[in-house]
């Protein structure tokens, strides 16, 4: 359960806007990058501190800050002062426990992101808080973890004839939340994989370990689902928003992210339902088995009940008790014993028993 709520107890009786980080402590250094781009130059930097972003703020063209980290809370709330983000956005970036969400501060929209990554070793979804900020020529993008999946927008940028080039801060927002959630589809196949062979073994030959499989699939598909869920509402307030931030040539692609989104929650809920499927089928053939060998004792024990009967009649041993003294008792014995067991398993297999 600690993967789901992360200890929120630190916040507890302090003002809004208070900078406490919550999520792992690292101790990693905090990484600025600027890539500052029209379409006639793109120019790509490593800032020493949050100071020597502000330049770039007013300028024409438009401007990413990228912010690999954010345990820092002293150089968040430089950032903070540079571009007149309120408290309550610091706030939201150094939690990590936020849902996605987006907010609009008139001059600028905050909205918060999970970016997933999957361990194939594992067979864990990892949860990265992403924290945007869409001003009226840059974005400020605010990562947990160093590591993300905008290496493809970032190679869309340095193409000198690509439309995101020609197209201004609001159209590089939409690129940002469109890698977050295409790479859902890439999480979700490779789920798809897992279940999928999962589903054979389970069929084949169902182990306690296979359960465990199926346990810890079905904490995965939560974190999709808190995940992905509110996106859904986080897209389509950027569609529907009177926010002149976003421009409405950018809202028919705001569209098309809504769109893969429905898509990532069918998927999600396709999965669970498949996981409750595989859970019912695990107890259903563990129970068959169970079923299986409780029949064979039980013909076992059914076919010795006659066989007793007979045994403890001439066991008795009573002094006139008939045929004690007779020659072929022993055998004559043996072929009751035998015709009563050929009679009762004839008599099984006609009621279909075995």
């Amino acid at each position: 359960m600690a993967r789901f709520f992360k200890k929120m107890a630190q916040k507890a009786g302090l003002p809004p806007g208070t900078l406490v980080h919550i999520g792992p402590s690292r101790d990693e250094k905090v990484k600025i990058t600027i890539i500052d781009y029209d379409e006639a130059h793109c120019r790509e930097e490593v800032m020493a501190s949050a100071a020597e972003c502000l330049p770039f703020k007013d300028e024409p063209t438009v401007t990413w800050v990228n912010v690999d980290g954010i345990h820092q809370l002293d150089l968040l709330e430089d950032i903070g002062k540079c571009f007149n983000l309120h408290p309550l956005v610091l706030e939201g970036i150094a939690n990590t426990d936020q849902r996605p969400k987006t907010e609009d501060f008139g001059e600028y929209l905050f909205i918060i992101l999970k970016m997933l990554t999957y361990d194939a070793d594992t067979g864990d979804v990892n949860t990265e808080h992403v924290g945007l900020v869409l001003g009226p020529n840059y974005v400020l993008s605010f990562q947990e973890n160093g590591g993300d999946v905008f290496d493809t927008v970032r190679d869309r940028i340095r193409i000198p004839e690509s439309r995101i080039r020609k197209m201004g801060a609001d159209y590089l927002a939409y690129a940002l939340i469109d890698a977050v959630v295409d790479n859902y589809f890439v999480i979700l196949e490779q789920i798809g994989e897992t279940v999928g062979s999962l589903e054979e073994d389970l069929v084949a030959n169902p182990k306690p370990e296979t359960l465990h499989q199926i346990h810890d699939l079905k904490q995965e598909m939560i974190i999709l689902r808190k995940s992905v869920w509110p996106l859904r509402e986080v897209v389509n307030g950027l569609i529907r928003g009177d926010s002149k931030l976003v421009r409405e040539s950018t809202g028919i692609f705001l569209k098309d992210v809504y769109d893969h989104t429905i898509q990532v929650i069918d998927g999600v809920e396709t999965y669970r339902d498949v996981l409750a499927g595989m859970l019912d089928l695990y107890l259903s053939t563990v129970s068959n088995k169970m079923n299986e060998v409780i029949k064979v004792l039980t013909i076992i024990a059914t076919l010795f009940i006659p066989l007793t009967f007979v045994a403890g009649i001439y066991g008795m041993n009573f002094q006139y008790m008939p045929e004690l003294g007779w020659r072929w008792g022993y055998p004559a014995i043996w072929l009751v014993i035998v015709g009563i067991i050929v009679l009762m398993l004839t008599y099984f297999r006609r009621k279909k028993w075995l």
